[in-house]
């Protein structure tokens, strides 16, 4: 066993760089989707396109995110605590709870702060307001995410795919219900990913210089696996998009009044943007876990 196999320096850089490239994308999502007529036309487009099949998926969705209330929060959260507590982690336990208050806390702030301007592109939620970032998503993602910190090594990659699939559902599920649009549940894992980094942070400093990092629990298969699964998930939804776009026309279609196929093609389009997010969120926190909780605390 090795002591020290990565110096503590190097994985703060890779988390602070990890840190202000969600929060630049979060910007950038916020930026096109929320404040530009085109971003508000596509986002819209997606959402009107869960009517699409909608009468044979209402039952599942609508059970999946009714399931996602404070109560079962707070359950989730006290069980992740405890399993870091059950492996002797006071500081793990700490940290995973400050990860998912502090991300569902920012995603609330953000929600209720920032202001959507009307561009007449979706008249029949005009007076909704902002729903950038998902509550929803953020509490499925940052559950999943504090989990896969708790757990012991040999089920961890398990854990990251199982928790990254089912965030990943979890937003779809906002889509495909019309609660949310595809750019609330894209920031939502955003949010979960940036806090998730100033989480590892915090275990850096708990840390103790003679703790003992193992190289082989780096679970390099499964985190790229999972990274390039999401990146070609993310460039699929790019190409849809990029499409859908070609449609937008001067001045434009409402998204009620297009024909099925644009709305297909934005909505499933969306969805893969949203999985393939969460798929990459997953695979950055799983590719550096096993330096910040590594097998001996020292």
């Amino acid at each position: 066993m090795r002591v020290r196999a990565t110096p503590r320096g190097w994985t703060a850089v890779w988390l602070v760089v990890m840190a202000i490239v969600q929060a630049a994308a979060l910007l950038a999502v916020w930026r096109v989707a929320v404040h530009t007529e085109i971003g508000q036309w596509a986002d819209t487009v997606a959402l009107t396109g869960n009517r699409i099949g909608q009468d044979r998926i209402d039952g599942p969705v609508d059970r999946i995110l009714n399931a996602m209330s404070v109560v079962s929060l707070l359950a989730a959260t006290a069980v992740i605590g405890f399993i870091a507590l059950i492996r002797g982690r006071i500081a793990l336990a700490v940290t995973a709870t400050l990860l998912i208050a502090g991300a569902n806390g920012a995603t609330q702030v953000l929600k209720h702060g920032l202001a959507r301007p009307d561009f007449g592109i979706d008249p029949e939620r005009i007076y909704a307001g902002n729903s950038l970032p998902s509550g929803h998503a953020t509490v499925a993602a940052s559950v999943a995410v504090a989990l896969v910190l708790v757990l012991p090594r040999k089920v961890r990659a398990l854990g990251a795919f199982l928790g990254a699939g089912y965030a990943a559902i979890a937003g779809v599920a906002t889509l495909s219900a019309g609660w949310h649009r595809p750019s609330d549940a894209v920031a939502a894992f955003l949010v979960v990913g940036v806090w998730a980094a100033l989480a590892g942070l915090l275990l850096l400093v708990f840390q103790r210089e003679q703790a003992q990092v193992e190289p082989a629990d780096a679970h390099r298969v499964a985190a790229t696996v999972l990274g390039v699964g999401g990146v070609l998930a993310a460039v699929a939804s790019v190409l849809a998009l990029a499409w859908l776009v070609d449609t937008y026309g001067t001045p434009p279609v409402l998204p009620a009044d297009l024909a099925r196929r644009p709305l297909f093609v934005g909505y499933a389009g969306s969805a893969a943007g949203i999985a393939g997010t969460m798929g990459v969120v997953m695979a950055l926190v799983l590719a550096v876990v096993h330096r910040l909780v590594p097998r001996v605390k020292g």
